[in-house]
């Protein structure tokens, strides 16, 4: 059989397997968007069981609706927001010294691409090695369709297949694409959001989503000091706290939920103990919400807090342990200038 209607007939069987339909704008960019949601918890199932616990809690995934997106955008610009900034010079170091790890053409995927501003500096570097470039962004946020058109604008040698869904079924479908090499980042700290466990979980199904010689480029926010750390987390223009609270604004028009969120406060304090930053949306009063579409009553007393994020800071032992035990040998790590963050590149081990 042709090769080529080979991995025809593979792509259309995993998109039916996954529930996709394609949208082609041109012959540039196109996205793939899940129609089948009986693959996923909707957001009001995930809230009928976060909610319900003693520590009540909502998925920090459920930030990043349009506007949850944009004001994340704005946060990473802020001054007490090291994170971006820190990033972003060493991706500028990487123009000299990445080209030595990339073998060949590589595909660039990327997980959580959100506006896709950090990725302009990778792709720039592939240009100048690749006579054309694909790119793979796969992100739940619709607002992937809009930094998408963005890119290809800027770049003419650019193709785009935007992957609207979550990480691990996003890599599900570029595993068997083809047989080209890719190169998978996650960019910003968003490996910290997850639980230790988890953690370890979502490295190693990474991990066996790799083909021999693809690679893996990952962010990490590393231990710091604690009045840094606050103070990124609690900036002096409330855009954190706006990020935070829009969650409720979000559960009361998708859901029907009556959250007042003038009766909520930001609060974020960094636990030495586990060395994350811990973000929670704390009651000024005694109330009651109602959330119909979870079918949801709930009763918050003052004070009590609803848990909406962990951002975990790591040791360089810590990250050499971890990707350790999650099948990877690392290749590279490489920091910005005060050692506050490093981009490490990974490969699966022989």
């Amino acid at each position: 059989m042709d090769k080529f209607l080979q991995n025809f007939i593979i792509l259309k069987t995993i998109q039916k397997e996954l529930g996709y339909i394609k949208h082609v704008m041109d012959d540039r960019l196109s996205y793939f968007e899940q129609t089948d949601k009986k693959f996923e918890n909707t957001f009001a199932d995930e809230l009928s069981q976060s909610l319900n616990q003693k520590q009540k809690s909502i998925d920090p995934k459920f930030f990043y609706d349009e506007k949850g997106s944009k004001l994340f955008e704005k946060i990473c610009s802020l001054p007490e927001y090291y994170l971006t900034r820190a990033e972003i010079s060493i991706l500028k170091q990487l123009e000299q010294k990445f080209p030595s790890y990339l073998d060949g053409d590589f595909r660039l995927v990327e997980l959580g691409s959100g506006s896709s501003t950090k990725t302009q500096l990778l792709i720039d570097v592939l240009v100048k090695l690749q006579k054309h470039v694909e790119y793979f962004p796969i992100d739940i946020s619709k607002i992937l369709k809009d930094s998408c058109l963005k890119l290809q604008y800027n770049y003419k040698t650019l193709h785009i297949t935007g992957i609207i869904d979550n990480y691990e079924r996003g890599l599900e479908f570029v595993k068997d694409y083809d047989d080209k090499k890719n190169l998978i980042v996650f960019l910003g700290s968003s490996y910290g959001n997850f639980y230790p466990e988890d953690g370890l979980v979502f490295l190693q199904k990474i991990n066996s989503f790799m083909k021999k010689n693809d690679l893996f480029l990952i962010g990490l926010d590393l231990v710091k000091e604690k009045t840094i750390l606050e103070k990124a987390y609690n900036d002096a223009r409330g855009v954190t706290a706006q990020f935070n609270l829009n969650i409720l604004t979000r559960i009361n028009s998708e859901l029907g939920g009556n959250f007042d969120t003038y009766k909520f406060a930001h609060h974020a304090i960094y636990n030495e103990n586990k060395s994350r930053i811990e973000i929670y949306l704390r009651s000024l009063s005694n109330q009651t919400v109602v959330i119909p579409k979870s079918n949801l009553i709930l009763k918050i007393e003052k004070d009590e807090l609803i848990h909406t994020e962990n951002s975990h800071k790591f040791t360089k032992s810590q990250i050499t342990e971890m990707f350790g035990i999650s099948g990877f040998q690392i290749n590279d790590i490489w920091y910005d200038q005060d050692k506050h963050f490093c981009l490490a590149l990974l490969s699966k081990k022989d």
